[in-house]
């Protein structure tokens, strides 16, 4: 079978495709013939070799993907071979043809759901539940802003924060972005490629400010970020590239509070919460993945360049 392997973290060229012998499930495993791959920011990160999670090389990238189960190991009870379903991890890597997963990572897709929306489900979407509503814990009619809204997290939260009765606000950087965000659900929208995009939030909160935050670039925004909560609001830091320097006081005056969040942090009872919560939004057209991009597995590579530009418009994901 094709594969994506690296066999040296570096620079996008390290993903080559490759020749690689065919994966065969085990006792509680099952063998997914992979139809769309999921290309997310901590790819990226991974590659390079300086994320805190560092795979032995040489291995195969990716969690995300969604397509067919081709073969069940001894003791699969919740899934069938032929059917439809999308992944949240896998143990030989989702840039490939094909994919062992355990069987708790693998899950069925509603028939309303394209393969390639699957394999924008599981980070975006998992992420974007747990940062508004496990961490921030965020309630219907609290203002939320979602600080780069075009991508798949931004995306997620939108269609999430307004199927929870709140009032949504996105930002996104061009004209074609904004109009995305609005499709999505969004109240409003605000233009961050606009120096003082923030003091937009006046008029739409009454001087109040949000009450909650989901940030994807904080080492760009944070400092910003503060002076727009309103009191006792909180931020969610969901993506940072590097350092930040912020003013403390501005957390004290709104005795404000500010919080990250990583998907390896969920306890089971927390996952299990997300997961039916997700799948009964995939099944009801609440929750509406979109795609703005597809490349060959081969074009791996140009993926991952692509997904670390500016200007996101949907879901990247590469088809084997």
């Amino acid at each position: 079978m094709k594969a994506i392997r690296v066999r040296e973290f570096g620079p996008p060229e390290v993903l080559k495709l490759e020749d690689v012998p065919d994966v065969a499930p085990g006792p509680k495993q099952v063998l997914i013939r992979v139809k769309a791959v999921g290309v997310n920011p901590v790819d990226a990160y991974v590659r390079t070799g300086t994320y805190a999670r560092k795979p032995e090389l040489p291995y195969t990238p990716g969690s995300d993907a969604a397509g067919l189960v081709e073969a069940i190991g001894a003791g699969v009870a919740r899934v069938a071979v032929g059917e439809r379903v999308y992944i949240s991890a896998t143990s030989t890597g989702a840039y490939a043809e094909k994919a062992v997963c355990e069987e708790n990572q693998v899950y069925r897709l509603p028939d309303g759901v394209s393969f390639v929306q699957g394999a924008a489900v599981n980070i975006p979407y998992a992420t974007a539940y747990r940062a508004l509503f496990q961490v921030a814990k965020s309630v219907p009619g609290e203002v939320v802003l979602v600080h780069g809204a075009t991508g798949g997290v931004g995306i997620a939260a939108v269609q999430l924060a307004r199927a929870a009765g709140m009032v949504v606000i996105g930002t996104g950087g061009t004209e074609k972005g904004r109009e995305l965000v609005m499709k999505q659900g969004a109240h409003y929208t605000l233009d961050h490629a606009k120096r003082g995009h923030l003091e937009g939030l006046g008029p739409i909160t009454a001087d109040r400010g949000v009450d909650v935050i989901v940030e994807m670039l904080a080492n760009v925004n944070l400092d910003k970020d503060l002076k727009a909560l309103a009191t006792r609001g909180r931020l969610v830091i969901v993506g940072s590239r590097g350092r930040v320097e912020i003013d403390p006081r501005d957390i004290m005056a709104r005795e404000a509070t500010v919080m990250g969040t990583l998907l390896f942090k969920m306890t089971e009872c927390e996952e299990a919460s997300l997961r039916s919560a997700l799948s009964a939004g995939l099944e009801n057209g609440t929750l509406r993945p979109v795609v703005g991009q597809e490349f060959r597995l081969a074009d791996a590579a140009a993926a991952h360049q692509k997904i670390m530009e500016g200007g996101a418009y949907g879901k990247i994901v590469l088809i084997p």
